[in-house]
């Protein structure tokens, strides 16, 4: 990595840190929340802190704004606005926060998808449920038209009929 590209992106310690306030603001309002990404994957840098939720049910606007909007809109809006499945805020530490909304059923899918990386992401798990006639809609996996749930990473796992990989090891050769 160059001097140039260390520049643009945070230690991977610093970045823990503001992932973990970010956590804890969030959390109250969330029934399931976990930090995905470069920062779960030990990257020694990180270019941005990805978190998935499984948000507490709110109100996204306006005067009865409530629940994880109240948390969400306070940061600068770079993409998406609630509700959505996903969004990316502007923290006032410098480093954008992408934002994945999940449920009980796509859990496993949206968490395993979303720590990455990009290429692992699509040529390992994408791949590997393409080849076993899955397909991935609106952020389910469904087979034949019916939706099959996820509720952890080790469901898409067995699925695929590989073994589970801590994300630190997580790489395309």
């Amino acid at each position: 990595m160059s001097k140039q590209q260390q520049t643009l992106k945070m230690k991977h310690k610093d970045a823990l840190k503001i992932a973990l306030q970010v956590k804890a603001q969030l959390a109250p309002h969330c029934f399931k929340i976990a930090i995905a990404g470069s920062v779960r994957r030990h990257e020694p840098y990180v270019k941005d802190i990805e978190i998935v939720i499984i948000p507490k049910p709110y109100t996204p606007g306006g005067i009865f704004e409530d629940g994880i909007a109240t948390v969400v809109n306070r940061w600068q809006k770079v993409k998406g606005s609630l509700p959505c499945k996903y969004t990316q805020r502007l923290l006032a530490q410098g480093i954008k926060l992408d934002l994945f909304f999940a449920t009980d059923e796509n859990w496993g899918l949206v968490y395993a998808s979303r720590t990455g990386p990009a290429e692992y992401s699509h040529k390992v798990l994408a791949t590997g449920w393409v080849k076993r006639g899955f397909k991935s809609v609106n952020g389910y996996l469904t087979k034949n038209g019916e939706q099959i749930p996820i509720y952890n990473e080790i469901d898409l796992y067995d699925l695929l009929g590989i073994p589970w990989v801590d994300p630190k090891y997580r790489q395309y050769p």
